[in-house]
């Protein structure tokens, strides 16, 4: 009896097996409920219910077409749920502040980048680093994941980070009231200077001694023929050290022949003044500021992308400017000018440097070049010798354009005319971190 029955299940499942399947297909089909059908969303509308098309604004008519492209870019996230992301994948819990990395432009455009950046954003702010081991040499390979920089005590993220090499735009200034013998020394280093150059630079020439004096009139290419011309101009005999006298026999007269004054325009009794008095001794003069403002005032109209750097060689002394420090130091830090420089002479010495920052009031400085170097993210380097003034062109040169470039936005307002501190910090032991102390706002990047 039961195989009866199982041979006529068999036989009634061949025979009408597929429309019993389709049937409990749709038996069970129909009790699944059907999704929501998407329903575009309202459209835009102005005042007084006007329809508003992108691209024309709000209108009395609005086709299908434009309906059609409005619902469209207005959801873009529900065209495709299932779609692949193509935002950048989140950093966050790797650098704390820092949640997605910065932009690293390919090699060779991030100069290009750099200056897009502050085109399209006015709060944006450069910041060059040079990065130094315990030797003084400098350190390659860091990433963005090394540098924090912060802006008045508050993380700023990186926006963008790059390793580019910058063309320079570069104001030599030479002192002239060295000493002889110092003097001797640095004009048979200049020489060197074009050497240290790239066709990509450009080079302007400044001296000093009362007042500075532009030997250029102009930038030039760094490798073109004028600048070995302009370099001999800046050439000097310097000034001859003399003992001070303020009485007595040799004073106002300092060279005699035969007990009578060389020159008799100074003897005592005419432009020196009456036998026997008491004379007053010229206090020596540098323009040191004064120089350097100078220069600034030239390297403020270079365009965007390149370094603009001051390099001085000068035993650092001031007095006599009319500019003061903080004047020609705002300007600086307002036109992201860098001073790098040679210190040569007495300021070469060993301990001077420590010496030099014990300044009495209404006394002339003995290196305040070192302080201009420390504030704008500059390196000074000290030598005696012609050989070694030589190899610091080189040498900062090479420091001035092998910089890591860091880029962020700032959260304060733009154009205040306050004072924004800076401190870029690597995260690894033994190195040496150099970059400016801040910056004033500029209404140049708002250009």
């Amino acid at each position: 009896m039961k195989l009866g029955l199982t041979a006529m299940a068999l036989a009634a499942l061949v025979t009408f097996g597929p429309n019993l399947t389709q049937a409990a297909f749709a038996q069970q089909q129909s009790s699944v409920p059907d999704a929501p059908t998407p329903q575009a969303p309202p459209p835009l509308t102005g005042p007084g219910g006007a329809p508003i098309t992108p691209g024309i604004g709000a209108g009395t008519e609005q086709t299908g077409g434009s309906s059609s492209s409005a619902t469209s870019s207005a959801t873009p996230d529900q065209a495709d749920p299932n779609a692949p992301s193509s935002r950048a994948p989140s950093t966050e819990g790797k650098d704390e502040g820092q949640t997605t990395p910065p932009e690293t432009p390919a090699a060779g455009e991030g100069m290009e980048k750099l200056d897009t950046l502050i085109h399209l954003n006015v709060n944006f702010v450069e910041v060059p680093v040079t990065v130094k081991d315990n030797k003084g040499h400098l350190v390659a390979g860091l990433t963005y994941r090394d540098f924090k920089v912060y802006e008045n005590n508050s993380r700023e993220p990186l926006r963008l980070f790059t390793v580019d090499p910058a063309p320079l735009s570069i104001v030599f200034v030479v002192d002239q009231s060295l000493t002889s013998d110092v003097m001797t020394k640095v004009n048979n280093s200049l020489g060197a200077v074009q050497g240290a150059l790239t066709p990509y630079d450009e080079v302007a020439v400044m001296t000093y001694s009362n007042g500075p004096q532009d030997r250029s009139h102009g930038f030039t290419g760094g490798q073109t023929a004028r600048v070995p011309f302009i370099l001999e101009m800046a050439k000097s005999s310097g000034t001859e050290m003399m003992v001070p006298a303020n009485g007595g026999p040799l004073y106002g007269c300092p060279i005699r022949v035969n007990g009578n004054c060389a020159d008799p325009t100074i003897q005592p009794g005419f432009s020196a003044g009456p036998a026997g008095s008491v004379g007053v001794i010229p206090k020596e003069i540098h323009t040191l500021n004064d120089a350097i403002l100078a220069a600034a005032n030239q390297l403020s109209t270079r365009p965007k992308g390149r370094r603009r750097i001051i390099y001085v060689i000068s035993d650092g002394k001031e007095y006599g400017s009319k500019a003061t420090f903080k004047e020609v130091l705002r300007v600086l830090e307002t036109n992201k000018i860098a001073v790098y420089g040679t210190a040569v002479g007495t300021s070469a010495m060993w301990g001077e440097g420590t010496i030099s920052r014990l300044h009495l009031p209404f006394t002339m400085y003995d290196n305040i070049l070192s302080k201009y170097t420390l504030a704008t993210g500059g390196t000074l380097d000290s030598e005696m010798s012609s050989n070694g003034i030589e190899k610091s062109y080189q040498k900062i040169a090479e420091e001035a354009r092998n910089q890591y470039t860091l880029g962020y936005v700032t959260h304060e307002p733009f154009i205040d005319g306050k004072f924004r501190k800076i401190d870029v910090r690597v995260e690894r032991p033994g190195l040496e971190v150099i970059a400016k102390t801040g910056y004033y706002p500029s209404a140049q990047d708002a250009r």
